[in-house]
């Protein structure tokens, strides 16, 4: 199995008084995210169904990249995936899905210790910038992950300036 950690691109600051959940992606985010969609595509990336945070610059996030990556699959919304979830709840959705190649798509700090947990590496100390995307393939059949690190890639890689 190959999972794909992508955090959401930049959104906008919170409104006074308003929700951080309905913050919504800039277009600056939108930008430096197809670029990095764009550099995925052509590594082959291309994911049968994406879990993502129902926030809406996660989701938002989620979308360009089911649209970017040509994924015919719904997007499936889990809870588990905003903030307080945990790494054991997001593994036990990704094995529910039983699918080659996922992608999960939520924040920071959660994502960086999915991360971690996947490889079985809790030391492992990440900061994954906006818009990063992360490559793990993880043993089949396994109630805990065993998972190898491909490769990271991040806005600042795929900048065009």
């Amino acid at each position: 199995m190959r999972v794909f950690i992508l955090r959401h691109s930049i959104a906008e600051d919170a409104s006074p008084g308003g929700s951080d959940a309905a913050r919504a992606l800039t277009p600056e985010g939108r930008q430096k995210l197809r670029s990095v969609l764009d550099c995925a595509r052509s590594a082959g990336v291309h994911p049968s169904a994406i879990l993502t945070s129902p926030l809406k610059r996660a989701a938002q996030t989620a979308e360009l990249a089911a649209k970017h990556l040509d994924v015919k699959r719904k997007l499936i919304e889990i809870k588990a995936l905003a903030p307080p979830g945990s790494p054991q709840q997001i593994w036990a959705e990704i094995r529910e899905i039983a699918t080659e190649e996922v992608m999960i798509v939520g924040h920071e700090p959660l994502l960086s210790r999915t991360t971690a947990f996947l490889l079985r590496c809790p030391a492992l100390r990440l900061n994954l910038k906006k818009g990063a995307l992360v490559s793990i393939d993880i043993e089949d059949g396994q109630t805990e992950p065993h998972g190898i690190l491909n490769w990271i890639l991040t806005p600042r890689l795929v900048r065009r300036d």
